[in-house]
């Protein structure tokens, strides 16, 4: 049934982790990590990943190469679907859907229509067959949570699908763009989108299903699917910590530094121990040196500007501290629920002691930008995702100056096992899943971000310290240097127009260039801490 072409897809190959997964320590505490399924109020859950295909179309959707719909496989006894699974073309197949089963009597019910949300029948597209994708009509008091897709028009058994009680469901929204038959246009007429909670984060109870929403024209503000719910937030499909630390074993990525990079990571402790100096407002004249672990830095409070560490002050020893030392280097670890527990994030932060000046790229020049750009104190991080129900590694975040991206575990390049390899940029330490330039900015004018492989490679599985972990209770115990939120910085202000004029004998072009480059270049601040971010406690975007 292939496509007219008989060019194989990347989407009809399934992507397998290079290694096999580990057996994971045996659960104490709750004890229901990756052991297959996970109950949520009345509902049994499981994680299908195996699937049969029902509909091809061969254009249209991300670099228009088209999406298959399929319905998930090998379903346990007594367990039911809740919608079918989609991607696009263009990636080998890496998905998986929930399955249930009602062990509450009520909490599963059959739909009691369907209704044709669109057809491809009278639609001038390459596809396999016709298709048509139907919308269950669900009983009072419960919500339908995905579709189903045919390859012909009568109505698809009520026998199909099973919708959910609505305490069980929780709103959700679109997420990424998974198909439709105008290649230019995302949202334009006819659109297929994965879809997740639209309330993420560790106290947030949505549960992602897998399943894709459907719809003609604009994305309606409200979905007519729902996402699952997590009502009890036991979180005992969590890992305890032998399990944490058998992930981080198995997952922690290797970070390559650019061959050129002057400023690498260190540890909090070598920092601190090296001369790092804790700064008071008023008490300029005085600052403090501090405690190897943390334990003389004011706690809690907000950051109100009357406290910031800077390296030290004399000049050799500034010089020397400013370059990191990655033979120290440790990783801190934040494990934390995701998906009403269902998922674990694992977030590894990683803390360079200065961040180095920015290079802008206009056309084809490179202008170093002096002094633009440096701030000290670094934090960036990159997250593991890890289903719960069986420990799989689904999605690597890499976190890039204030934003970041997800990749998806097929786009990784991994070695030695099943462990990611990023990269962390030139200077400003963002970080990439694949080597090369990145421009942030605007047509040829912008900030350049540059990786390349080198030796000096970090593997953040050696030495890492697991430093937080709300659901773990009294089992972590948190450095006392996390709980500082203020700066790891001082302000630095300088005239940028300064700046700039002194390169702009250089170059013309760079007021516009001003215009386009992220806000955090100019007037840095030294950032703050982990627990501040908003994916402490959030999702990452």
């Amino acid at each position: 049934m292939g496509n007219s072409s008989n060019k194989a897809l990347p989407i009809d190959t399934t992507f397998k982790l290079p290694a096999n997964l580990p057996l994971w320590p045996q659960g104490g505490g709750g004890g229901g990590f990756a052991t297959g399924t996970i109950t949520i109020g009345g509902l049994k859950l499981f994680q299908i990943s195996t699937f049969n295909k029902v509909w091809t179309t061969l254009e249209g959707g991300p670099s228009d190469a088209g999406a298959t719909f399929f319905e998930p496989a090998g379903i346990p006894e007594g367990f039911f679907i809740l919608g079918h699974y989609s991607q696009p073309n263009n990636k080998p197949l890496f998905g998986s859907v929930l399955v249930a089963k009602d062990e509450s009597s009520g909490a599963l019910k059959k739909p009691v229509d369907y209704t044709l949300v669109w057809s491809s029948k009278s639609q001038k597209i390459k596809q396999d067959k016709d298709g048509y994708v139907w919308l269950p009509t669900a009983p009072d008091g419960y919500k339908a949570l995905g579709h189903v897709v045919t390859t012909t028009p009568e109505k698809p058994s009520l026998d199909k699908i099973r919708c959910v009680r609505s305490d069980l469901t929780d709103q959700c929204e679109t997420n990424s763009w998974i198909w439709g038959p105008d290649k230019s246009n995302e949202g334009k007429g006819f659109s297929v989108h994965e879809v997740r909670p639209s309330n993420r984060g560790i106290q947030a109870p949505g549960v992602v299903v897998g399943t894709f929403f459907a719809h003609n024209g604009e994305t309606p503000s409200s979905l007519p699917i729902a996402c699952l719910k997590n009502p009890n937030m036991d979180f005992s499909s969590m890992p305890n910590l032998p399990q944490i630390k058998a992930l981080l074993q198995a997952y922690s990525p290797f970070m390559y530094l650019h061959p050129e990079e002057k400023f690498q990571p260190a540890s909090v402790r070598w920092y601190f121990s090296n001369g790092a100096l804790l700064f008071k407002k008023g008490e300029e004249s005085k600052p403090v040196a501090i405690d190897p672990t943390g334990s003389n830095l004011p706690q809690g409070g907000n950051n109100d500007g009357e406290y910031w560490l800077d390296l030290p002050a004399e000049k050799a020893n500034k010089e020397r501290v400013k370059k990191g030392d990655f033979k120290s280097f440790q990783a801190y670890v934040h494990a934390k629920p995701m998906f009403g527990g269902t998922f674990t994030d694992l977030a590894m932060w990683v803390f360079y002691p200065f961040n180095g000046p920015g290079t802008a790229k206009v056309g084809l020049i490179d202008i170093p930008l002096g002094v633009i750009g440096e701030h000290v104190g670094d934090w960036e991080h990159v997250t593991l995702r890890v289903s719960n129900f069986n420990g799989e590694l689904r999605k690597v975040y890499v976190s890039q100056h204030s934003n970041g991206q997800w990749v998806e575990v097929p786009q990784l390049e991994f070695q030695s096992g099943n462990k990611a390899v990023i990269y962390s940029s030139l200077n400003g330490h963002a970080i990439y899943a694949k080597e090369g330039v990145v421009m942030q900015g605007l047509d040829g004018i912008g900030l350049k971000n540059e990786s390349e492989k080198s030796d000096k490679v970090v593997d953040l599985g050696v030495g890492f310290e697991i430093v937080g972990g709300e659901y773990l209770g009294s089992a972590i115990v948190e450095p006392p240097w996390l709980n500082y939120f203020r700066q790891w910085g001082p302000k630095i202000s300088y005239d940028i127009g300064k700046e700039l004029d002194k390169l702009e004998v250089v170059f013309p072009a760079l007021d516009s260039l001003q215009r386009s480059l992220p806000n955090e270049l100019f007037g840095e601040e030294g950032p703050t801490g982990p627990k501040l971010k908003r994916n402490w406690s959030g999702d990452e975007v």
